[in-house]
C-alpha cells in the first residue's frame, strides 16, 4: 500500500524541520510521484535540496514547479532564490521581476474594497 501524498508531504516537512534535508528530499519525491498537483511538495523539494546543497536540482525543480504552474508568483520567487543561491544572478533576477509581475497582475484582478 502506497502512502498518500498528504503523509508524505508531511513527513518532508516534519524532516526538514528536523535539519534532514536529503531525507525531506526524498518524501517530498515521493509525494510528487503520488500527486504531481500537490504544489506544497514541489516547493518543499525545492527547499530541502537548496538545504542540501543541491543548488542546480534545486533549480530544476523551481522550473518544473514553474512550468506547472506558471502564473504562481511564489512559484517564480523559490526559482528566484535557488538561482540566487547558486550565483546565478541576472537569471535570479529575472524570476524575482517575473513574481512581481505576476503578483501585480493579481492586486490588479482583484476586487478592491473602498475607503
Amino acid at each position: 500500500m502506497h502512502e498518500s501524498a498528504e503523509t508524505l508531504l508531511e513527513d518532508g516537512m516534519n524532516l526538514l524541520a528536523e535539519g534532514r534535508a536529503g531525507e525531506a528530499a526524498t518524501s517530498f519525491r515521493a509525494a510528487i510521484g503520488a500527486d504531481e498537483s500537490c504544489i506544497e511538495a514541489h516547493h518543499g523539494l525545492i527547499r530541502a535540496l537548496r538545504d542540501s546543497a543541491q543548488l542546480e536540482q534545486s533549480i530544476a525543480a523551481a522550473l518544473a514547479l514553474t512550468a506547472l504552474t506558471p502564473d504562481d508568483p511564489l512559484a517564480h520567487t523559490a526559482l528566484s532564490i535557488s538561482l540566487q543561491t547558486a550565483g546565478h544572478v541576472p537569471e535570479a533576477e529575472a524570476a524575482a521581476g517575473r513574481a512581481r509581475i505576476l503578483e501585480w497582475k493579481r492586486e490588479l484582478a482583484a476586487p478592491h474594497e473602498e475607503l
